[in-house]
């Protein structure tokens, strides 16, 4: 089977295909005939500086989508050839995939192969900040970093569906800002000065919930946009900067608190959670509430050239890896 791999840390051209043989489940494993793979902001970080990557060679992905090949001993509720998303800890770029039983999901009907592999990562990230950890209620107000990304995008769509009084994005660009608007976003900011942008869309108040894949002066700029009782829930560190530190003075005035979450931890540590979280939210796609576009498509051999093209921050939505015809 062909896979792609990292052999040594580096930019895109580091993604080498390989002959690797087919594998065989374990207990409590499944073997998956991947038709496409999503590609994460967390693949990049891997391939360029060893993110959560055990040892080399490393292949990355995150989430994929095919048919069962086999099931390994104590695997129940699942068979070959039944349509699934598998959500992994790595090894979505690959013809074959081995991945846990508890992290992979049948397919509701309604959801074809392409628009299953967008969903693994993403979705459950976007339901969690909004609900289980960042506590929306109807009629709160929602800021969005990464407004036209993979999770912003289901972010927009989830909070607006779920009674969100209004939604707010920060973009890089202002193409980045149109494509925001037309999924989920009332109003959608360019740049740092988003906090006074807050400030005059909300009246001076600030919003209830801000989500922050950034980190660094971003999550600090988040928090000045907060109302008071707010809540800032961080999910990553895309800026690069030094992790984030908070304390009494930030938090004490206004009583505002700060939280994080990371999906690969939530798997690693309770995969139960992550999978009823998981169902939560893929019932939001099944039942047309949240749609999540697929914006570009690369073959597998091409995997590079979707990293460039993240890499380069223009992107918008999802970008998928076509592994099988």
């Amino acid at each position: 089977m062909r896979t792609v791999e990292v052999e040594k840390y580096g930019g895109p051209e580091v993604l080498t295909v390989t002959e690797r043989p087919v594998p065989e489940p374990g207990p409590g494993q499944v073997t998956i005939d991947a038709v496409y793979a999503g590609v994460n902001f967390a693949d990049l970080k891997a391939r360029s500086e060893g993110y959560r990557v055990p040892s080399l060679p490393f292949v990355p992905g995150l989430e994929i989508s095919g048919r069962v090949r086999a099931v390994g001993a104590g695997v129940e509720g699942l068979s070959p050839g039944q349509e699934v998303a598998a959500f992994l800890a790595g090894g979505g770029y690959a013809e074959v995939v081995t991945a846990p039983a508890a992290t992979v999901f049948p397919l509701p009907d309604g959801i074809g192969l392409r628009t299953a592999a967008t969903l693994p990562t993403v979705l459950p990230t976007a339901h969690a900040l909004l609900h289980e950890i960042g506590r929306l209620r109807a009629g709160e107000t929602v800021l969005v970093q990464g407004a036209a990304g993979g999770v912003g995008t289901a972010a927009g769509q989830l909070a607006r569906v779920s009674g969100a009084g209004a939604v707010y994005g920060v973009v890089s660009s202002a193409g980045k800002a149109a494509y925001a608007l037309d999924h989920g976003y009332d109003e959608v900011f360019v740049g740092d000065t988003f906090p006074d942008e807050v400030r005059r869309a909300t009246g001076g108040r600030g919003v209830d919930l801000v989500l922050d894949p950034v980190g660094g002066d971003t999550l600090r700029r988040g928090l000045d946009a907060l109302a008071v009782f707010g809540r800032l829930v961080s999910f990553g560190n895309a800026g690069g900067g030094a992790p984030w530190q908070v304390g009494q003075p930030e938090l004490y005035p206004g009583g505002r608190s700060v939280a994080g979450f990371s999906i690969l931890s939530l798997a690693q540590s309770d995969p139960a959670a992550l999978r009823a979280v998981a169902e939560r939210a893929f019932r939001a796609v099944a039942d047309g509430r949240v749609t999540l576009p697929v914006t570009a498509e690369f073959a597998l051999r091409d995997a590079a050239d979707a990293h460039r093209l993240m890499e380069g921050r223009t992107s918008t939505g999802k970008l998928l890896l076509r592994v099988a015809d």
